[in-house]
C-alpha cells in the first residue's frame, strides 16, 4: 500500500482522483459498514436538516443560538466556497487541516476493501472528527435527498425538513411526492420530525405516520406571526415573543427560524435555551452566499439560488430592496438544473446578463445559458447578454459597467459564487 497523504490538499486530490469515475451509488450499505467498523456514535443530541432550500440557513441559526446559550456545537454544512474546512465547524471555527487529516486517516484505516465516494468518505471523516470533539450538540446538513444520503447512517434525535421542491430529479424523482418521501427518510421512530414547508407532500406525512415519528407540521404544531418590527414563535407548549428578525435576509427566513425554534422546543429538556440567547443568536447569525448583501457600492448580492424555488425567493428579495436603476446578473448553472425555470423566476429583475462557464463537466456553457435567456426574454429592448469564460471575468465586466446606484447579483451554482469570491480574494493580494 502506498503511503497516505500528509496534507489536506493532498488528501482531497487523492479522493477526487480515486472517484473521478465513480457514479453516485445510491445506497448506504457501504457507508454503514465503515461507520460500524469505526464505532461512530454521538454522545450528545443530534439534529439533522434536509430540504430543497433553507437547509444551510436553518443549520446556521441553530448553531448561532446554541453557541449563544453556551453549548459546544458541531456543524457539518456544505458545499464549501473557498476552503474544504468550511464544511466542518466546531463552535463556529473551521476545523484545522491537522484534525481533518487525522480523521481522513481513520476512515482510510477502517474502510479496508470498501470503496467510498468522495462525499461518503469526507462525510464519515467529518462525523468522526465531531464525535471526537466532546460536543454538547451536533448538527448535520443533508447533501442530497435524505433517505440515501451518507449522513443518514446516523440516527437523529430531531430531524428537520425545511422545504420540498423540484431539484436533483435524476436521483430523487420529478414530483414533490417522490422528493418528499426521500426527504422524510431522515425521520426516526418516536423522535421529533419537523417540517417547515407550509404545504408538505402527503408522502412525507404518510411516511412519518407509518414509522411512528413525532411529526411537527408548520401551521398545526408550530407557527409564526409578526409585524415590521418583530415576530413571535408559537409551538406546542412554548411561545417566544418580541423576537428580532434574523440577520439572514429574505422573505423565507421566518420559516427557517421557526423550524430551528421548533427543534429547540423538542430538545428543551436536554438543551435549555433562554429568550436572550434566541434573540442574540438570530441577530448575529451569518451564512455566506444566501442573499448576502456586501457592504459598498454598487450593491453586490451573493445567492446560491440554483433551482426555481430558490430563484423565485431571490427575485422577491430583490424586489423588496428598493429602487436601483440597473441590475446586472452574474449567472452560471449546472446542466441538470431547471435553467429555464430559474431564468423565468428572475424575469423582470435583470437588465444585463453576464453569463459564465463553470469549471465542471456538469456545467452548462455560457453560450447555452445565453440562448435560453434570449428565448425566454425575446423583448430585450436595452437589455444585454454577454458570455464569459469564468465567474471572475463576468463579475469584472459587471463591475466595470455598473453605476454606484446599480446592483450586481451573483447567483446560480455554488461554483458561480465561489468563483467570484475567489477572484475578489486574489485581487486583494
Amino acid at each position: 500500500m502506498s503511503a497516505l497523504p500528509n496534507t489536506l490538499p493532498e488528501w482531497l486530490a487523492l479522493l477526487e482522483s480515486r472517484h473521478a469515475e465513480t457514479v453516485i451509488n445510491m445506497g448506504l450499505d457501504r457507508v454503514r459498514a465503515v461507520k460500524e467498523r469505526m464505532q461512530l456514535a454521538f454522545k450528545c443530541p443530534l439534529i439533522m436538516v434536509a430540504g430543497t432550500n433553507g437547509k444551510g440557513s436553518t443549520c446556521a441559526m441553530l448553531e448561532s443560538i446554541l453557541m449563544r446559550a453556551g453549548y459546544k456545537v458541531g456543524l457539518y454544512i456544505k458545499p464549501h466556497f473557498l476552503d474544504f474546512n468550511e464544511r466542518a465547524r466546531i463552535n463556529g471555527d473551521m476545523a484545522s487541516d491537522e484534525a481533518l487529516v487525522a480523521s481522513f486517516n481513520a476512515v482510510e484505516a477502517a474502510r479496508g476493501e470498501i470503496s467510498l465516494t468522495y462525499f461518503e468518505f469526507t462525510t464519515l471523516a467529518i462525523i468522526h472528527l465531531m464525535t471526537q470533539s466532546n460536543l454538547d450538540v451536533a448538527i448535520l446538513e443533508v447533501g442530497l435527498g435524505g433517505r440515501l444520503d451518507a449522513v443518514n447512517v446516523m440516527d437523529a434525535d430531531v430531524s428537520i425538513v425545511t422545504s420540498v421542491d423540484i431539484d436533483h430529479v435524476d436521483f430523487l424523482g420529478g414530483t414533490r411526492e417522490l422528493i418528499g418521501f426521500e426527504k422524510a427518510g431522515i425521520f426516526r421512530t418516536g423522535k421529533a420530525a419537523i417540517c417547515s414547508d407550509p404545504m408538505p407532500p402527503q408522502s412525507l406525512i404518510d411516511h412519518a405516520m407509518e414509522i411512528g415519528a413525532d411529526l411537527w407540521l408548520m401551521g398545526r404544531d408550530f407557527n409564526y406571526s409578526g409585524d415590521k418590527q418583530q415576530w413571535n414563535y408559537g409551538g406546542r407548549g412554548q411561545r417566544r415573543n418580541a423576537l428580532a428578525y434574523p440577520s439572514l435576509r429574505g422573505a423565507n427566513q421566518l420559516l427557517n427560524a421557526s423550524a430551528a425554534l421548533a427543534a429547540l422546543e423538542a430538545l428543551k429538556l436536554e438543551l435549555p435555551v433562554g429568550a436572550q440567547d434566541v434573540r442574540h443568536g438570530l441577530v448575529t447569525v451569518e451564512l455566506p452566499g444566501r442573499f448576502q448583501v456586501l457592504p459598498g457600492r454598487p450593491s453586490v448580492i451573493y445567492d446560491v439560488a440554483h433551482n426555481p424555488h430558490a430563484a423565485s425567493a431571490l427575485g422577491q428579495n430583490l424586489g423588496n430592496m428598493g429602487f436601483h436603476p440597473y441590475t446586472y446578473a452574474v449567472f452560471g448553472s449546472m446542466h441538470d438544473k431547471d435553467i429555464d425555470g430559474v431564468i423565468k423566476a428572475m424575469n423582470g429583475q435583470i437588465d444585463h446578463w453576464c453569463l459564465t462557464d463553470l469549471p465542471s463537466p456538469r456545467a452548462a456553457s455560457a453560450s447555452e445559458l445565453a440562448a435560453k435567456v434570449q428565448a425566454i426574454e425575446p423583448d430585450m429592448h436595452e437589455k444585454t447578454v454577454n458570455i464569459f469564460p469564468d465567474p471572475g471575468a463576468a463579475f469584472a465586466n459587471a463591475m466595470s459597467r455598473a453605476g454606484e446606484n446599480d446592483r450586481i447579483v451573483v447567483f446560480g451554482s455554488f461554483l458561480t459564487v465561489a468563483g467570484v469570491m475567489a477572484a475578489k480574494k486574489s485581487s486583494l493580494h
